[in-house]
C-alpha cells in the first residue's frame, strides 16, 4: 500500500557524495533533544524513531523514519540550530552524514536542489500537521486510530478478503508513545476494538479488518497517501 511519490534524487546524490557513512547499534541515540545541531543525516538501511519528551514526562513518539528518510534537517537554513527533537534507533542503522553548513552551501548552489529541499521540508511539515491535528482534536482514541490509519499506508499487506496486515511489529507501548498516554489506556482501546471485529493481532503484528471504521471516527480528510504515513 506504498505511495509511490517523486525521490529528491539531487539531494540524494550530495549525500552520496559529500557524505561520510555511519554505523549505529540498535537502541543508540542519533542525536538527543537539546543538543547542538551539527550534521544532517539519510538513513542508508535500518529505521530510527524521532520522539520528543513532554511536560508530564511522557514520550511522544513523532515518527518513525526507514531507508531514504532525512533527519536532523530542520535546523537547514534556520536560526534555531539544536535539535527539537530526539533520534535513536529501532536496529542496526546505517546513515550518511553531512555537516549541516556544507550542505546549506550545497544547496544554495542549486535552484534545482532548493525546490527539492522545500518539497522535502513540506512534506514533513504536512505529516506532522496531520499527526498533531488528529491527537488535538480527537484526544487519545483519534491518535491511536490515526497512527493505525499510517501504519497501514506504510507497512500494510493488503490481503485477499480485505484485511490489511501491518508488517511491522510493535509493541502496545510503542503505540502508546505515538499517542503520548500509557501503555495501559492503549491496550484498552485496542481490546475494544478488537472486540468490535476493527483489528485483530498476534504476537505484536496487527491485522486491520475495517480500515474505515477507523477513517470515520477521525473524520480521515482523504490526505494523499505519501503524506499519510508513519515515517
Amino acid at each position: 500500500m506504498n505511495d509511490n511519490t517523486s525521490s529528491p534524487q539531487g539531494i540524494y546524490s550530495l549525500f552520496e557524495q559529500f557524505g561520510s557513512i555511519h554505523k549505529i547499534e540498535k537502541n543508540r541515540p542519533v542525536f538527543q533533544e537539546g543538543e547542538r545541531s551539527e550534521d544532517v543525516y539519510l538513513i542508508q538501511s535500518g529505521s530510527v524513531r524521532i520522539t520528543k519528551d513532554t511536560e508530564s514526562g511522557q514520550v511522544l513518539t513523532i515518527r518513525i523514519a526507514g531507508p531514504n528518510s532525512f533527519i536532523g534537517e530542520t535546523s537547514v537554513f534556520c536560526e534555531v540550530i539544536y535539535h527539537s527533537v530526539s533520534a535513536h534507533t529501532n536496529e542496526p542503522t546505517h546513515v550518511l552524514v553531512i555537516p549541516r553548513n556544507l550542505l546549506e552551501k550545497l544547496l544554495s548552489a542549486s535552484s534545482l536542489l532548493i525546490m527539492e529541499w522545500m518539497k522535502v521540508i513540506q512534506t514533513h511539515n504536512l505529516k506532522n500537521e496531520t499527526r498533531f491535528r488528529d491527537l488535538l482534536l480527537h484526544g487519545k482514541k483519534g491518535a491511536l486510530y490515526s497512527t493505525l490509519i499510517r501504519l497501514s499506508n506504510t507497512y500494510g499487506v493488503e490481503q485477499m478478503d480485505g484485511s490489511i496486515i501491518i508488517d511491522y511489529t510493535l509493541t502496545n507501548q510503542a503505540l502508546a508513545n505515538f499517542c503520548a498516554t500509557s501503555r495501559e489506556v492503549v491496550n484498552r482501546m485496542l481490546n475494544d476494538l478488537k472486540k468490535l471485529c476493527i483489528i485483530s493481532f498476534d504476537k505484536g503484528i496487527i491485522t486491520i479488518h475495517d480500515l474505515q471504521f477507523l477513517r470515520t471516527e477521525v473524520e480521515c480528510d482523504n490526505c494523499p497517501l505519501h503524506i499519510c504515513r508513519i515515517d
